[in-house]
């Protein structure tokens, strides 16, 4: 870690994370435990290659004054993409351990779980670990995205945690890292290898989530981080008065960045994915619903705006979709003849010869730009890299083509003029908010706690969030609850599944009520930096999702 630090770091440094009651004594807890439990979907498939941990109970955590615990050796991992808060998990982890028993050991594995594998580590020690308290970031230990899947695998990380007495590993990622959390576990108690394996959920992108994971750690801070920047450029383009601004977020499955952004800054379009698949919207519909709000902010004298737009909305439009399978298809059959073409016009005829007739029109409406993105950059499995294809570009020309063309037609008298943004990595490794701080702490303690309990395959919960930290619960959830059976390169595979936006849900609905009025209004809200100190109203505040989500009553947040 860097000598030099800021003093925004001094004071966090000082800062101490609240826990749940559950655990105000220690990790050490009282254990309740609930019925057995049953996958999301797809029972018997799931049953059948979890009959280890399948089944097992839901469990509640109460404070005890039991004397110490024995010692804990464990290992832990982060897997995956950087989350606001991942240090403060593995912070709570460590004072965890030690609460069970001052001699009880933590390994960190160097760079996800390939350093689990390869045997990469460093030992955790409290002058260690004192240096990352509340900050952002993975670079305590790294992270990395090597999937923990086959028999090799396992066997060689049992190898190596028993090198170093390792009887418990926790494993800090998203859906499927956490889903490899599960195979782990399962595989280690069906050797009766003697290796616990805990999840934690992690991800930005808010699609961990169901009704026992209410929320993923670092989807708070995120999307305060992006909503003080998409505030900042409101400002200036409320200011300046002569640019629309087109701002693509993270945000690939699902749109919750999307939404709870548009719910903290009330922008003037905000495009969900999961809104235009289930209404099967055609790119050139979504370009006409843009430009129509253009129109009608000019026709006041607003040449200006602000739209958002989540990172995989691509792959939810229907032609656009269908356009990139077919290139995956053919690209995947007919690699060496498109290595040997360099030009975007010889592409297009090559690919003129084995696209459909409907995608071949798709594809030779799109800027060249995008053309090439299509193209061009494959990632390991051959497909079409959608995160790195500039949809914000594609929308801001096609909506000025659109413009262009009723202007013409003499049906718009206005102004259009774009600027383009990307906000993806400037949220992901931000110093955690106050709830992210906590909850993340939390987190990590309750690993801890489940770790004392002698448990495996189960996910750290700490529930009753919209509450503050003194009523939140804390207990565990079998993994195999959320899963359900997904078709994956040609298998079938176990996956948790994945959250998307709800469309009868309280946040969009709260969304949909009020966009109309966004649109045409400049009724821009200003969120600015995330706060540390002060009021607990301006510290303490968890996203507007998570508050409708929870919100039964008649009050502000419009839940009704």
């Amino acid at each position: 870690m860097s000598k030099t630090i800021s003093a925004l770091q001094k004071a966090r440094a000082a800062y101490k994370p609240k826990l749940p009651p559950a655990l105000a004594n220690g990790a050490n807890v009282e254990v309740k435990e609930g019925a057995p439990t049953k996958s999301v979907a797809d029972q018997d498939k799931v049953k059948a290659l979890f009959p280890n941990t399948y089944g097992i109970p839901e469990l509640t955590f109460s404070a005890t004054a039991k004397g110490e615990a024995k010692a804990v050796t464990a290992g832990v991992i982060l897997s995956g993409g950087q989350a606001p808060g991942g240090h403060n998990v593995i912070a709570g982890l460590f004072d965890g351990l030690k609460s069970l028993n001052k001699n009880s050991r933590l390994f960190g594995f160097l760079g996800g779980p390939g350093g689990l594998v390869d045997n990469k580590y460093v030992e955790i020690t409290p002058e260690f670990i004192d240096q990352y308290r509340n900050t952002g970031g993975f670079d305590i230990i790294g992270s990395g995205r090597t999937k923990l899947e086959t028999h090799e695998q396992f066997d060689k990380g049992l190898e190596n945690c028993r090198k170093l007495g390792i009887t418990a590993l926790v494993i800090i990622g998203g859906d499927d890292s956490n889903t490899n959390a599960c195979l782990l576990a399962e595989y280690y108690l069906a050797k009766n290898a003697g290796v616990q394996v805990i999840g934690c959920p992690k991800t930005i992108d808010g699609d961990l989530k169901n009704e026992q994971i209410e929320t993923s750690f670092g989807f708070d801070t995120a999307c305060r981080v992006y909503s003080e920047l998409i505030g900042n450029i409101q400002r200036d383009a409320n200011s300046a008065k002569k640019y629309w601004h087109f701002i693509k977020l993270m945000g690939r499955s699902a749109s919750h960045i999307g939404l709870e952004c548009a719910l903290q800054t009330h922008p003037n379009v905000a495009l969900i994915s999961e809104e235009v698949a289930a209404k099967k919207q055609t790119l050139d519909e979504i370009i006409s619903y843009i430009a129509s709000i253009v129109a009608a902010r000019s026709a006041k004298g607003d040449n200006f705006g602000v739209a958002l737009i989540p990172e995989g909305l691509v792959e939810f439009v229907p032609e656009i979709k269908k356009l990139i399978s077919e290139l995956n298809d053919i690209l995947a059959h007919h690699d060496a003849e498109f290595k040997e073409i360099h030009d975007t016009e010889s592409r297009f005829k090559a690919l003129s010869k084995y696209l459909t007739a409907e995608s071949c029109k798709v594809f030779g409406s799109l800027p060249g730009s995008i053309q090439d993105q299509l193209t061009n950059e494959r990632d390991p499995h051959g497909n079409v890299q959608v995160s790195l294809i500039e949809t914000e570009k594609l929308l801001a020309q096609l909506v000025s083509k659109k413009l262009k063309e009723v202007k013409k037609a003499g049906t718009f008298a206005g102004k259009f003029s774009s600027q383009v943004h990307f906000l993806g990595y400037e949220g992901r490794c931000a110093a955690p908010s106050n709830f992210d701080a906590d909850y993340c702490y939390s987190l990590g303690f309750n690993a801890a706690a489940l770790i004392g309990a002698g448990k495996s395959g189960y996910m750290s919960s700490v529930r009753n969030l919209i509450k503050p930290a003194s009523e939140w619960t804390a207990g565990g959830i079998p993994i195999t609850m959320m899963m359900n059976i997904e078709r994956r390169h040609g298998e079938d595979k176990p996956v948790i599944k994945k959250a998307l936006v709800e469309l009868d849900a309280a946040p969009f609905k709260a969304f949909a009520k009020n966009r109309e009025t966004w649109a045409v209004e400049t009724d821009y809200v200003y969120p600015g930096p995330i706060q540390y100190f002060g009021p607990s109203e301006v510290c303490d505040a968890v996203t507007k999702t998570l508050e409708l989500e929870h919100c039964k009553c008649s009050c502000s947040c419009n839940c009704k």
